[in-house]
């Protein structure tokens, strides 16, 4: 039976003096990079007009912080608790296999220090939620959007939500931003051809506004699908973008510029519809899930006709990105309303996290949860009123191996006033632990590890982690008895992971433009799963360290039937696999949709396949023979089979064997 607070009964929290707000929005931006708005001055090609007219309503936060990933980052909006406690610390709710808690993997891969943690994939069911305490209130409750949180048995339906749409447990859009969409569910229409799902999200979420009981106060739950992947935006918002584009900027993709416009867009439609109603009693919350997503990339084309890849956005002047412990990774724009207390275009240094809005928002309506739920957000009511507020030692957790830029080993974060400290776990020689010491007042880019500089700083902070792991009884990782020095290259620490090592900054064969548009391209969108990896001028070269090694790429969007070329030189005789899903496919169907090829050891080699893809290609695998003698790849090329075409893709990794 679910917990009920109903709104008579004693709060322990202190009475706010201000009248409590009657209702309330909650607006969950997916893969907002902190740099990726106007608000805090970062950009030049990104329009962001109504996150802007947003925060002319309320207070704007400089320091607000998420965790790295979506999932986790969720269910601590939910329930106030930090991933190391609730023990969701990958984005893995999607996936069928229900585990209420975190393990400690005790074997890992040999050229890995420390072992990964065995996520939870669902917030169990006895936790008060912030949707089921407002439901239990008296309130009229609806999600709209991206979940990601579990699937039938722990859907919004079962945390506190009357209405969810599209009732979807996807990490992103189940197939593309433009419909058709493939949902199935009854209660939601299929969009017309070319319509935007943010457009709708928006327009349901609205339409739910005004059909409401006007009697009866509202949670409006709206966690946007953009700006994750799979990429892809109106065409004439990418044309409109790239007109705007600077080659040789930052921030160059067109697309991924769009999809921020239709993002903002969506605040846009409920804005209007709560001046149109005269809503002034509503508090309105806006954040984002994590940092800008760094390590995938698309073709793009500019005004000029030329193709280029880039990388989809930048967070600079933040370190790293989406999937990593830096501040990219973490820091994510953020603006509340409350109306009557924040001060109307109003900026606040405060630092917040996630974790803080299930009590903050609790207060501010004069509600309580149980004594007994154990959480780690705290109220910044008091900021909220333009007071003074320093929050307490702030802790980030990500317990895994990364595949994204500037990422760190399983690490715990904290942040101290100015300073940030982190440790990573086993990484240190002999073992121990290694560590980062960063003056965030000084290095918001985080460039200067000033651990050896401070070492009685660098004991203060890891006391403080040694006595949160205690009082919240953090599952940590263990060090790896697999572990091989040999297989170990310490270089690739906080470069990229999986062994992506990127290379140096050049162009790439018949690509133009300035360097900055290529140092990453020969592998964006290609990441690795029990591959040792690395680049020089005449290839990549790839090394097994796991039974089933493969390259993987999920940002694909060919139309099929597809030929797949390659060029590769292995080490011995093998057989290869290749495993593809389309794009309205949420998981590999492994029947039909696989092919083995054989590959012979000694020379370069051209390789062609074709794949009997029915709709568009979204994600292939290729799975490589098991060898500790690497095999080495020159080229790949993915097309329709027809022949050349605008979604025709090719990725170059060397330079001297590649064709003319």
């Amino acid at each position: 039976m679910r917990h009920i607070f109903p709104l008579f009964l004693f709060s322990f929290f202190t009475i706010c003096s201000a009248k409590p707000a009657k209702n309330l929005i909650l607006i969950l931006a997916d893969d907002l990079g902190w740099a990726d708005t106007t608000l805090y001055g970062k950009t030049s090609l990104y329009e962001t007009p109504n996150i802007e007219r947003l925060a002319k309503r309320g207070m704007k936060f400089l320091n607000a912080y998420s965790c790295p990933i979506c999932s986790p980052t969720r269910a601590s909006i939910l329930t106030g608790q930090n991933p190391a406690r609730h023990g969701m610390t990958s984005p893995a709710a999607h996936l069928p296999e229900v585990r209420l808690d975190v393990i400690a993997q005790t074997r890992g891969v040999p050229h890995q220090k420390s072992c990964n943690l065995k996520t939870a994939t669902r917030i169990r069911k006895e936790v008060p939620t912030l949707g089921e305490i407002l439901k239990d209130n008296g309130y009229q409750t609806a999600h709209f959007g991206k979940w990601h949180l579990g699937r039938e048995g722990y859907t919004p339906l079962e945390h506190g939500f009357d209405i969810d749409l599209p009732h979807w447990h996807g990490p992103g859009p189940k197939s593309s931003y433009l419909a058709p969409w493939g949902y199935d569910n009854p209660d939601f229409e299929e969009g017309a051809p070319g319509e935007h799902i943010e457009d709708r999200m928006a327009k349901e979420a609205t339409a739910w506004l005004k059909k409401r009981d006007t009697n009866k106060p509202f949670f409006l739950n709206y966690w946007q699908f953009s700006v994750h992947a799979p990429f892809g935006a109106k065409p004439e918002l990418i044309d409109y973008y790239r007109k705007k584009i600077k080659r040789g900027s930052r921030q160059q993709s067109p697309t991924y510029a769009a999809m921020v416009h239709s993002l903002d867009d969506a605040v846009g439609s409920l804005l209007d519809v709560l001046d149109s109603d005269e809503l002034e009693d509503t508090i309105i919350v806006f954040y984002s899930d994590n940092g800008g997503n760094i390590h995938c990339g698309l073709e793009e084309t500019d005004a000029k006709g030329e193709k280029y890849v880039t990388a989809i956005t930048s967070n600079y002047p933040l370190r790293g990105g989406k999937g990593g412990i830096r501040e990219g990774g973490i820091r994510v724009p953020a603006v509340v309303v409350w109306p009557g207390v924040t001060k109307p275009a109003s900026i606040n240094e405060t630092r917040i996290q996630a974790n803080d809005l299930y009590p903050t928002i609790l207060k501010m309506m004069n509600m309580s949860y149980p004594e007994d739920h154990v959480i780690d957000g705290v109220d910044f009511t008091k900021a909220l009123k333009g007071k003074t507020f320093e929050r307490k030692p702030m802790f980030t957790f990500v317990p895994g191996h990364g595949n994204t830029p500037e990422w760190l080993p399983p690490s715990m974060a904290v942040h101290k006033g100015k300073w940030k400290f982190i440790r990573t776990f086993h990484y240190g020689e002999n073992g121990k632990h290694q560590y980062w010491l960063h003056d965030m007042e000084k290095d918001i880019g985080e460039k200067k590890n000033l651990a050896s500089k401070f070492p009685d700083k660098v004991k203060e902070m890891d006391r403080l982690i040694d006595e949160y792991i205690a009082e919240a009884k953090v599952v940590v990782p263990l060090p790896n008895p697999d572990f091989d020095p040999a297989k170990f290259d310490p270089s690739l620490i906080g470069v990229q992971a999986g062994g992506l090592k990127m290379p140096p900054v050049k162009k790439a064969p018949g690509m133009k433009g300035p360097p900055q548009t290529v140092r990453k391209e020969s592998m964006l969108g290609w990441t690795g799963k029990g591959l040792d990896v690395s680049t020089d001028a005449r290839s990549m070269k790839i090394s097994s360290t796991h039974t089933q090694p493969f390259l993987t790429n999920a940002s694909l969007n060919i139309d099929g039937p597809v030929l797949l070329k390659i060029r590769l030189r292995p080490a011995k005789n093998g057989k290869a696999n290749l495993q593809w899903r389309t794009a309205d496919q949420a998981g590999f169907v492994v029947k039909g949709q696989s092919k083995e090829f054989s590959i012979k050891g000694g020379d370069w080699q051209n390789i062609e396949i074709k794949l009997p893809v029915k709709g568009a290609l979204q994600h292939l695998r290729i799975f490589i023979p098991v060898s500790k003698e690497p095999l080495e790849i020159d080229w790949i090329e993915i097309a329709p089979e027809g022949g050349k075409s605008k979604q025709s893709k090719r990725w170059d990794f060397g330079e001297s064997h590649s064709p003319k």
